[in-house]
């Protein structure tokens, strides 16, 4: 089983994870007026199957005891469970973010829930697993949400950004933001409970949960949305094939950035990794800047708060390597 044996690999594990987090829903930007959830059919396969050829090709390097396979034969059921838990929370939280972002504009949605997420988080998985300096891992946290709100804050700021907020969509973004944090305590417990589940084996169980979860809340979703119109399995059948394709890949990209997180978690504490691969907004408004053109003509302002955004994400980044190094 390949694992990081330095620091240095464990932190460009990390911030892969943070690029594929920030990229995958470009997938979704490709497809035209198709809704998102019969595109999360094809998505939440995709990453199911992302992680179990990731479990016998990296994770069954050199066979050992920690293996995939030996692994699952060691592996306590607790630690199966948890992980299968884990992954029916992410998918509940991930369904009400994109209704959240549809309700409220990213301007609210992601300094709300992505915010919400890092500090339950971190909180939860520290108390768990406390490894690396609570001082800093504190600081590096702050200002990855301080980057999170100049993210929502450069959103407002444009023509496209301002909309009438409701109750309901605020609601929605704090699930989803709790749901989302969530799920890292139940990967830190599968992860150092016990006979352990090695971070490979984590990833198969955490998709196919997140997978299962899918026949229940995704189906009554489709029935009855938080935005817009039921939606039935016929719309699915007949989309055209290359949305099926985007759907998969996308499923593929957020895959291997969770396979990597959790790789690295096993280095350096689910804690630190789980902080740093939130920083997952900021690549998603690289890609809004330079491929979407969703700043072309902006203000100066939101130019200012994009610019803010990028300075707090990289002093974050640095903090939270501290953090490790000081603990």
């Amino acid at each position: 089983m390949f694992v990081p044996a330095t620091f240095a690999v464990a932190m460009i594990m990390m911030v892969m994870s943070t690029v594929c987090w920030g990229s995958w829903a470009n997938t979704y930007k490709l497809t035209r007026k198709y809704r998102f959830e019969l595109f999360y059919w094809d998505y939440a396969l995709g990453i199911l199957i992302v992680s179990i050829v990731l479990a016998f090709t990296m994770g069954s390097i050199h066979p050992n005891a920690q293996s995939f396979l030996a692994n699952l034969h060691s592996a306590d059921t607790g630690n199966i469970v948890s992980a299968l838990i884990g992954g029916i929370i992410f998918n509940v939280a991930n369904l009400l973010l994109v209704a959240g972002i549809e309700m409220a504009g990213l301007a609210v949605a992601f300094p709300l829930s992505i915010g919400v997420a890092l500090v339950v988080g971190v909180v939860l998985s520290y108390a768990l697993q406390p490894k690396g300096s609570a001082l800093l891992l504190a600081v590096g946290v702050a200002l990855a949400i301080a980057a999170v709100i100049m993210d929502g804050k450069a959103y407002a700021h444009l023509p496209s950004g301002n909309r009438e907020l409701s109750r309901k969509s605020i609601v929605v973004c704090l699930v989803s933001g709790v749901l989302m944090g969530s799920f890292a305590p139940f990967v830190t417990r599968a992860l150092t409970s016990g006979h352990t589940l090695g971070p490979y084996s984590i990833a198969v169980f955490f998709t196919l949960g997140s997978l299962i979860c899918c026949f229940f809340v995704n189906v009554y979703f489709m029935k009855k949305p938080l935005v817009g119109e039921p939606v039935n399995f016929s719309g699915y059948f007949v989309a055209r094939p290359w949305y099926h394709v985007l759907g998969l890949l996308g499923g593929f990209i957020w895959g291997i950035g969770t396979v990597f997180n959790f790789v690295a978690a096993s280095f350096t504490g689910v804690a630190i990794s789980y902080a740093i691969g939130q920083a997952s907004p900021m690549v998603a408004a690289l890609w809004g800047v330079f491929v979407w053109g969703e700043f072309r003509g902006a203000s100066g302002t939101a130019k200012k708060y994009l610019a803010l955004m990028f300075v707090s994400y990289i002093l974050a980044l640095i903090v939270l390597a501290r953090a490790y190094q000081a603990g």
